[in-house]
């Protein structure tokens, strides 16, 4: 069992930066892949990251490569999301969610915090 708890979402203007934290407890938690996902009002849960376990490969979307960069601590059971250059269209609740498998689809993650708003003011 793993659960996941989230801070680091605030209001920011566009072209700021924002790192978002995503706490774990359990024993396995080296052991999964960590994925971040948004969702905005009225749209699909949107893929933004993921980290492998070891840190060795992480993966973006489109929209946000070269502006996000997502790392993690093992030892302190937290991974973390820093957010550069933000835009408005950045905004939205986003969660982070651990998963067994290197995968951009939400429908295999297991566990999944409880979200965080992020919102970029224009």
């Amino acid at each position: 069992q793993v659960q996941l708890v989230e801070s680091g979402g605030g209001l920011v203007q566009a072209g700021g930066s924002l790192r978002l934290s995503c706490a774990a407890s359990g024993r396995t938690f080296s052991s999964y892949s960590i994925g971040y996902f948004r969702q905005a009002p009225g749209k699909e849960r949107e893929f933004v990251g993921r980290i492998s376990w070891s840190s060795d490969y992480t993966y973006y979307a489109d929209s946000v490569k070269g502006r996000f960069t997502i790392s993690r601590d093992n030892a302190k059971n937290t991974v973390y999301l820093q957010m550069n250059s933000l835009k408005p269209e950045d905004t939205a609740v986003y969660y982070c969610a651990a998963s067994r498998v290197p995968t951009d689809s939400p429908t295999l993650y297991i566990y999944w915090g409880q979200g965080t708003q992020v919102t970029v003011s224009s």
